[in-house]
């Protein structure tokens, strides 16, 4: 049975244990003898980041298993595949494995570039099965080099990836606040109370209890720490965000930060390597942050209604149910079919968790994923989900502008050449999918679309009012025309190719200088001006494509970018107050 498919398999194990502890701690709230440590949200966060993980590990898994069959074939020292199958041979695999995942745990809360990876599994501030679930997507990327000592030692690849999978699953359940001490068994094992300390951010629990299945190793190591007061869990520098790519990256991003105000060269590679919250003196004078204070740490459970709440819920079991198909084949599927379905659910995990934060309405989570659903099937050949969810993207938008304009008072000038736009798009969509001989006439209705976008984007600041960038952005045109010419492109299209370029570069002058002229009043006018960016870059993609050389998933680049276009306008394009 291939990885994957153990997953799948483990899946309804992991739920049935997840809804046991659900209804434990909803009793023992009842009966005041413990509490319920579930909330939708967090949950859905936190199972979330757990599918991420496990769709992007079949990109990130070759990293892993491929370099550490390298090491083992070329130097391991016992390669004796006899001893490392017996029984005993499989024990000190194990024990093995776990002292080695005892540093690299460890290190992931003493080295800041770990710790960028290794922090998704503790933002959570509950503390149950769902947060066992919790895990990185990018560990992989250095977390492989802790492993190297067993392939030197001579463990075969199909050992290791056996035992990594034994002492993972074992670490899910202690995970959870319904079981309590456990004697002897927590001094030799990680438990339940070993593990909760590990999770809180209380200044006596900080950086302890590494263990993965044997909680010795702290012991030896001196990083053991009892549980005996309550636990406060999350991390220090709070998340406060249900964002399953932010959750992934805010580390990363800090780190980022630092290191480039950093004056001295050596701090610029000392933020990465010091432990977390070390900042070079300069960087904390300039950019000061308030020291932790635990009495000062509140839950983030941003209100939503009971309605988002149930939405949220079952889009996230249907997606449940997609990243398990996924799973089942991603095995056997070509590299670059995993890489779209990762694109494509990592796009719809992100949807459901910024309507679950208040960022996203439930129209606009519906259209994120039928454009993403759109873009994965043209990539991937699926000729009939494709004509399902092409036109659908732009119908949910159309409906998206239409019921915002009428529930703020009526569809005026502004919201009528909007939705001129959107129309116009989804013509030149449905158009674009039929025969060649309609490529013209879906020319035309991109045309349209454009020319209805430059008017909305004229209306309260006039036409093209930052001149240089409308030089700008005709020039690029211009060399994008000059290349598709000298590339093939056919004498009988080069003239209404010529209009549609110079329209479209016109469209992203007018909505750059809009947002110019915007930019202490309307800040989203800048993402308006991003989205006709996108627009141009869409478009070059789609003409190099077709008229000058084959590009590598050109529908994904193509219909990604085409979406991001439409989705920014869509969302920010307001009247100029």
């Amino acid at each position: 049975m291939r990885p994957g498919q153990i997953i799948v398999f483990a899946t309804p194990v992991f739920f049935l244990l997840i809804a046991i502890e659900f209804a434990v701690g909803r009793v023992r709230a009842r009966r005041g003898t413990g509490h319920d440590t579930y909330r939708l949200a967090d949950a859905v966060n936190s199972i979330g980041l757990g599918m991420l993980s496990q769709i992007s590990a079949v990109l990130t898994g070759l990293l892993r298993i491929g370099i550490y069959t390298a090491v083992y074939s070329a130097v391991a020292l016992f390669p004796d595949s006899d001893f490392w199958t017996t029984w005993y041979g499989w024990l000190l695999a194990l024990v093995f494995y776990d002292f080695c995942y005892y540093w690299l745990h460890r290190m992931g809360h003493e080295s800041a570039v770990l710790w960028a990876a290794h922090v998704v599994h503790h933002q959570s501030q509950h503390y149950n099965l769902s947060t066992a679930l919790r895990q990185t997507s990018s560990g992989a990327l250095l977390g492989w080099i802790f492993y190297l000592p067993m392939a030197v030692a001579g463990v075969p690849p199909v050992v290791f990836a056996i035992v990594s999978l034994i002492d993972l699953l074992y670490q899910f359940w202690v995970h959870t606040e319904q079981v309590g001490k456990l004697g002897w068994f927590d001094r030799w094992f990680c438990s339940p109370s070993n593990h909760r300390v590990h999770h809180a951010v209380n200044d006596n629990y900080l950086d302890r209890n590494y263990g993965g299945i044997l909680i010795v190793w702290d012991r030896m190591f001196g990083t053991f720490r009892e549980e005996d007061e309550r636990c406060v869990y999350g991390t220090r520098g709070e998340l406060r965000s249900w964002d399953p790519l932010w959750a992934n990256a805010e580390v990363y991003w800090a780190l980022a930060k630092d290191s480039w105000h950093a004056k001295s060269w050596a701090d610029k590679l000392r933020v990465w390597l010091k432990p977390p919250g070390w900042r070079p003196a300069d960087v904390a004078a300039r950019f000061p942050k308030p020291a932790f204070d635990i009495t000062q740490v509140t839950r983030y459970e941003p209100p939503v209604s009971r309605g988002v709440k149930w939405f949220a819920g079952l889009q996230f079991l249907l997606l449940l149910v997609g990243v398990a198909v996924f799973l089942w084949f991603s095995d056997e599927m070509p590299l670059q079919q995993s890489a779209v379905w990762l694109a494509a659910l990592t796009a719809s995990l992100w949807a459901i968790g910024g309507v679950l934060q208040g960022r996203l309405s439930v129209t606009e989570v519906l259209l994120v994923e039928a454009a993403a659903f759109a873009t994965a099937s043209a990539a991937l050949d699926i000729a009939w989900l494709h004509y399902i969810f092409k036109p659908l993207a732009l119908s949910i938008a159309i409906f998206f502008a239409a019921r915002r304009a009428l529930k703020a008072g009526g569809v005026g000038r502004f919201d009528a050449l909007l939705l001129a736009g959107l129309v116009g798009s989804l013509a030149g969509d449905v158009l674009l999918m039929g025969p060649a001989s309609l490529f013209v006439p879906g020319l035309v209705g991109f045309l349209l679309a454009h020319l209805a976008y430059i008017a909305l984007f004229r209306i309260g600041v006039g036409m093209f009012p930052r001149r240089g960038v409308l030089a700008a952005t005709l020039l690029i045109g211009a060399a994008m025309y000059a290349f598709l010419w000298h590339g093939g492109l056919p004498p009988a299209l080069r003239i209404p190719v010529g209009v549609y370029v110079m329209v479209i570069a016109c469209m992203a002058a007018q909505a750059i200088g809009r947002a110019a002229v915007l930019h202490d009043t309307d800040p989203s006018a800048r993402w308006v001006a991003v989205g006709a960016c996108f627009f141009m870059l869409s478009d070059s993609l789609l003409a190099t494509n077709r008229f000058v050389m084959p590009l590598p998933l050109a529908s994904l680049w193509v219909l990604a970018t085409y979406y991001v276009a439409q989705v920014l306008i869509v969302r920010h394009a307001r009247p100029v107050a």
